[in-house]
Formats: C-alpha cells, structure tokens, sequence
C-alpha cells in the first residue's frame, strides 16, 4: 500500500479509484447499508460497484446463502473491482460489466434490494420494476438520498439528506431515469 494510502486509511472522506471514479466516504456508505436493510439470504444488485468494496460488504450481510451482483459501467474498474471482491472469497458475490443500454439486471431480478452509488438525475423507475415485493432501493437523486420500497405497484419514497456522487451513467451520459 503506498504511504498516501496508509495516511488516508482513518480519512472519512471520497478516496478516487481511478477513472473519474470515488470510492464514498466511510460515513456514507454506512448510512446507505443501514437505510438499505440487508439480511441473509437477500439477493442484491449493487449498481456502480467502483472498487469493489460496497460489493464485498454486500455479500457479509446477505451470508452465503444470498446472492449478490454488481454491476460497473468503467470497464477498468470491472477488472479491478472483481479482482478485490475474488481476494474476499465470497462465491455468491460477483462484479460484472453494466451493459451501457440497460440500466441494472432486469433480466436477472427481482432482487430483494438494490444499493446505486452514482447520482441519477430523475427516479430510475426501471431499478423501481426490478425490486420483489417489498424489495427496498437506496439511491441518491438530484443530491438527494433516497429510499424506495415497493409494495406491488405502489412504492413509497423517503429522502434521507443531501449528498453528492459521481453520475449515474448509461453510454458515458448521466443517466436521466425514466
């Protein structure tokens, strides 16, 4: 690790990863995990998975017994990201390449949660459809964090205070929703 790095490891502030990209604060992360409410055996689509990290601390709450995919737009960072949640050992987690015309994996859902670490501009109510019943998504939206639960058709949406993240992106355009 270089010495910058160890001087920064107790830093609660964005660590870039790289490529336009930031790993959240310490601080934040740790809000969005809370207010997503993961338990064992969930299964979790982590959208913008950067580094990694997210993605690994996805897979201790859900336990072996979850499933967790993460999905990165920065096809580097697929590579390095997948390479630290590998090092993990936590064979029910994986990092893939988002496809840049789809936002998530609807074809792979629905999934109990859904944690987006990049700012949309509008609600992605494509992500909304990809939730189970009572499936819970955390996002921030317009500097906004915001959580979604779904029951049936109906959602319900809380704001949780203001934050800023890189962009959410399709085709290397921030994502609008829809």
């Amino acid at each position: 690790m270089p010495t910058t790095d160890i001087k920064r490891s107790a830093f609660d502030g964005p660590i870039s990863i790289g490529y336009g990209q930031t790993n959240s604060q310490p601080r934040t992360v740790a809000k969005m995990l809370r207010l997503l409410d993961v338990h064992l055996g969930h299964r979790v689509l982590d959208v913008g998975s950067g580094s990694g990290w997210t993605t690994a601390l996805l897979a201790y709450l859900t336990g072996p017994t979850g499933r967790v995919l993460g999905v990165e737009i920065v096809p580097e960072l697929v590579t390095v990201g997948g390479n630290n949640l590998f090092a993990c050992e936590m064979g029910w987690a994986t990092i893939e390449a988002a496809d840049p015309d789809v936002l998530g994996r609807p074809e792979q859902g629905p999934f109990d949660r859904i944690l987006v670490s990049a700012a949309a501009r509008a609600l992605p109510e494509a992500l909304v459809y990809q939730l189970t019943d009572a499936g819970r998504l955390v996002l921030p939206v317009s500097g906004t964090l915001l959580v979604i639960e779904r029951q049936g058709q109906a959602s319900t949406i809380t704001k949780h205070g203001s934050y800023r993240f890189v962009p959410l992106r399709t085709r290397g355009e921030a994502f609008n929703g829809i």
